[in-house]
């Protein structure tokens, strides 16, 4: 009899405490990390392209990113905005030009996504969105650092009526990378207006207090204005620019007469694509865009990752990092053999 009354009260409890769980909304550390949409794509990633790439961008302890650690990784000449403590004076001697040291960053390393999910972000000529390459995008790099102790944080915006860009501190461990990519899918598809990609610059420029590595995924596609905001950033941070891109955003097909629609102002526009000087046009514009960014981006001394909704990302991926590799090789290559020359040559008043 008394073992049926404990059964009784412990269903009861049992039952009062899955209601009461049920009423009470969870916290923002607790909201639902534990989606079946997230752990698929976290399975799916990991399987198809985070076990090609685990190893090459960065390994056990040390990673392709430079920070603050203590083993010297490179000597590159003074900009503003570089900590004058880490100014080289002996190689500032020799070459008469102010140099700065870069250290190989050791596990402790922070990581920022700079996450523009605008209008434009939607946009997708076939299955794949470009919102899709950057929701793939920010999985992989999350799941490669996280599993190393490094910190990952985020700051995500939605278009212009977004005054303030919502921010994710950085921390590490699974459940940090679990309630990034439900708050990444929990955040709205677009707010109607043009991007303002210097509000979200400028928004990661303030919350990031210390050196990190940033990843701005954006189209790029916003008023002008970013570009300054963007050199600001690569001041104090290791910058890379991911930008995604769809081959209908450069070229249009024979499609006869269509309605085209802003994705961010909803304005609409007929146009007749039959027209060959039209599309000649078009792609004319487009490929003057195409030079404009990349003029900023070399101003501003950040590298552009670029992933196409038709491409692999892995391969993307793996190209990127040979290309890093092989610059900072050959940048290193030609700073000793800078210096070297310079302590050779004889002095200037010599006989």
């Amino acid at each position: 009899m008394f073992e049926r009354l404990r059964a009784r009260r412990r269903r009861g409890a049992e039952t009062a405490a899955s209601a009461a769980s049920a009423a009470t909304p969870a916290g923002p550390d607790l909201v639902s990390v534990g989606t079946k949409r997230t752990e698929s794509l976290l399975r799916r990633l990991e399987w198809t392209v985070v076990r090609r790439l685990d190893g090459l961008l960065q390994g056990d302890y040390r990673t392709l990113f430079r920070g603050f650690g203590l083993d010297l990784a490179d000597l590159r000449e003074y900009r503003p905005g570089d900590d004058v403590r880490h100014i080289d004076w002996n190689v500032t001697a020799r070459l008469q030009t102010p140099h700065v040291r870069e250290f190989q960053e050791d596990r402790d390393l922070s990581a920022w996504f700079v996450l523009d999910l605008s209008g434009s972000i939607e946009f997708g000529s076939g299955e794949v969105r470009k919102r899709d390459l950057l929701n793939d995008f920010t999985t992989v790099m999350a799941l490669l650092l996280t599993r190393y102790g490094n910190r990952i944080g985020a700051v995500l915006y939605g278009g212009s009526a977004d005054t303030d860009a919502s921010m994710i501190p950085p921390r590490s461990g699974r459940r940090q990378l679990l309630h990034l990519l439900d708050r990444m899918h929990a955040t709205p598809a677009a707010c109607p207006g043009e991007t303002r990609l210097r509000d979200l610059l400028e928004r990661a420029r303030a919350v990031a207090k210390r050196r990190s590595v940033m990843f701005v995924v954006s189209d790029f596609i916003s008023t002008p204005g970013w570009q300054t905001s963007l050199g600001m950033l690569a001041r104090r941070h290791e910058v890379v620019a991911v930008r995604l891109v769809d081959p209908l955003e450069m070229a249009l097909p024979d499609l006869g007469l269509v309605v085209l629609q802003d994705a961010e102002t909803a304005e609409q526009m007929f146009i007749d694509t039959h027209d060959p000087a039209f599309r000649k046009r078009f792609a004319a514009a487009a490929e003057a865009r195409e030079a404009e960014l990349r003029l900023a981006f070399a101003r501003a001394g950040v590298e552009c990752l670029t992933l196409s909704t038709y491409a692999p990302m892995d391969l993307a991926l793996l190209r990127f990092t040979r290309e890093r590799r092989f610059r900072q090789g050959a940048a290193k290559a030609a700073t000793k053999a800078a210096t070297k020359s310079s302590t050779t040559a004889p002095p200037r008043n010599a006989a």
